[in-house]
């Protein structure tokens, strides 16, 4: 019983920055890992970042690395996604996810199937 809303997508240039929130519910968010992924038309949804329960930890897909940067705030229970230097390739609907099967784990998880519920997701397209 947790849910996630994203918001911030929008229509930007290339090289425009974007950040992403995602709203959770429940106490239960300061406990869990939290990741955000991607779907572009025609594709699978893809990793992007995750980050442990405390903050600590983060992992990125190589794509956005040192472009795109995951953080949480427990007490707001929210997790964000600051993403600067986009690129068209970066289109897509984000998506934010919870793992709450395990808590305060220090084990990323990068797979779909490894997050249990999710937001509605939220558009991100960069175009010239």
């Amino acid at each position: 019983q947790v849910q996630l809303v994203e918001s911030g997508g929008g229509l930007v240039q290339p090289g425009d920055s974007l950040r992403l929130s995602c709203a959770a519910s429940g106490r239960t968010f300061s406990r869990n890992a939290m990741g955000w992924f991607r779907q572009a038309p025609g594709k699978e949804r893809e990793f992007v970042a995750a980050i442990c329960w405390s903050g600590g930890i983060t992992a990125y897909v190589d794509s956005v690395k040192g472009r795109f940067t995951i953080s949480r705030d427990n007490v707001k229970n929210t997790v964000y996604l600051e993403m600067n230097s986009l690129k068209p390739e970066d289109t897509a609907v984000y998506y934010c996810a919870a793992d709450t099967k395990r808590v305060m784990s220090t084990v990323l998880r990068g797979h779909v199937w490894d997050y249990d519920y999710w937001g509605q997701g939220t558009q991100v397209t960069v175009s010239s």
